[in-house]
């Protein structure tokens, strides 16, 4: 069996990347704001997708004049000098067919766009599902460029929630990955091991948690490899990679999960070549974590390892 000579480093996530300043300082000013918001660059979302340019497939950016007149505007921060705004409101009439999720043209952004997608992207669903003061129950408002709701009626500040979650690529002593499948996932869709962090549960007794829930094994040698924001709604990826000490016990838990299967380099290459698997969208963590792990060892002969990109079937964007 082949091994991996070397372990992972820190991955390059896809949506990790942010090369905008949020300005922290800017948002207590309002007349500074609406400043701002006079000259900005405008991403527009009725909450769930945003408005695309069609030529280029990336975000469209409004002028402040082509702002529906009904909607809430969030401030994102700066680049080079130029403020960029989230407008939340319902979809532009005429231009239902230029609206995309994130899931969609996510690999098409730049560093940029990611950055400020993903903000908005975490913005839009807190805005839109928490309306009401949790203490007392009133309304609450935008505050502060949109970084808080507050409420009028207790004078309670809400800030937007982040909720941490680990995924981990496991392996056993001969480096094949293990892979779970889940019921709601389009057909032939694998992926790794992914859980929420449970109230007094460290990142690695959740990791250790989660496996021996869904696949039924222990893992030791936990290690980090990165982090990167998954705003569906609210979350921040955390990802590991993990030893399996108890290969021989694998077995889905038949509720969450209700098939594994075991991959090394070539299988993993067999089954996408004849549709038999289905790899995690690009933008996810578990692509990166299995590009990483796949491109580790080269192929026998010493040449370079066939890119995934090049062979796979059946794309979906689908969580």
């Amino acid at each position: 069996m082949e091994r991996a000579e070397k372990k992972i480093k820190i991955l390059d996530l896809p949506l990790a990347h942010s090369v905008v300043d949020r300005a922290e300082h800017l948002r207590k000013d309002p007349d500074l704001l609406e400043a701002l918001w006079e000259r900005a660059k405008i991403i527009h979302s009725d909450g769930e997708k945003f408005l695309i340019d069609q030529e280029s497939g990336k975000l469209a950016y409004l002028k402040n004049f082509e702002a529906p007149d009904n909607g809430d505007e969030f401030f994102l921060g700066l680049d080079s000098g130029d403020p960029y705004f989230l407008f939340l409101s319902p979809q532009i009439a005429g231009r239902e067919e230029s609206y995309k999720t994130l899931r969609e043209v996510g690999g098409l952004l730049d560093h940029l766009q990611i950055g400020l997608a993903v903000h908005a992207q975490g913005l839009a669903h807190w805005h839109k599902r928490h309306p009401r003061c949790s203490l007392c129950g009133a309304l609450t408002a935008p505050a502060l460029g949109g970084s808080v709701r507050h409420c009028s009626q207790c004078e309670t500040d809400h800030y937007p929630r982040t909720d941490p979650a680990i995924i981990v690529l496991v392996k056993d002593r001969d480096d094949r990955i293990l892979l779970g499948r889940q019921k709601v996932w389009p057909e032939h869709r694998f992926s790794t091991f992914a859980g929420f962090v449970e109230t007094g549960e460290s990142f690695e007794q959740c990791v250790a948690r989660e496996v021996a829930e869904e696949a039924g094994v222990l893992v030791s040698d936990v290690q980090y490899l990165g982090s990167q924001p998954w705003p569906f709604p609210a979350s921040l990826m955390v990802a590991f990679e993990a030893t399996i000490l108890d290969p021989e016990n694998a077995r889905p838990d038949g509720n969450e999960i209700e098939e594994i299967k075991w991959f090394d380099r070539d299988s993993i290459i067999e089954e996408i070549q004849v549709g038999e698997l289905l790899l995690p969208p690009k933008i996810s963590v578990a692509r990166a974590m299995i590009e990483a792990w796949y491109n580790q060892v080269p192929a026998a002969d010493g040449s370079p390892r066939t890119p995934f990109n090049s062979i796979e079937m059946n794309e979906s964007w689908r969580k």
